[in-house]
């Protein structure tokens, strides 16, 4: 239990150390990561319409099954 607990201990004192200097760099920059409004709507609706496409193909696919294997 002792290794678990030192190596546990040494995780989160890295992890520290890692959050400390990406913490430090961001408040130089403090504008990074800020994405518009407009950039979220053109990405939500092109996920929207790469599932409404893929729905609609499965159901031409499903419905039309039967009919295609004779062919």
């Amino acid at each position: 239990m002792k290794t678990i607990g030192a190596r546990a201990i040494g995780v989160v004192h890295v992890c520290g150390i890692r959050l400390r200097s990406r913490l430090q760099k961001a408040s130089c920059r403090p504008d990074r990561g800020d994405v518009s409004i407009t950039t979220v709507i053109i990405w939500a609706a092109g996920i929207t319409g790469a599932v409404l496409i893929a729905g609609t193909i499965t159901i031409v696919i499903n419905k039309y099954n039967g009919k295609l294997t004779g062919l």
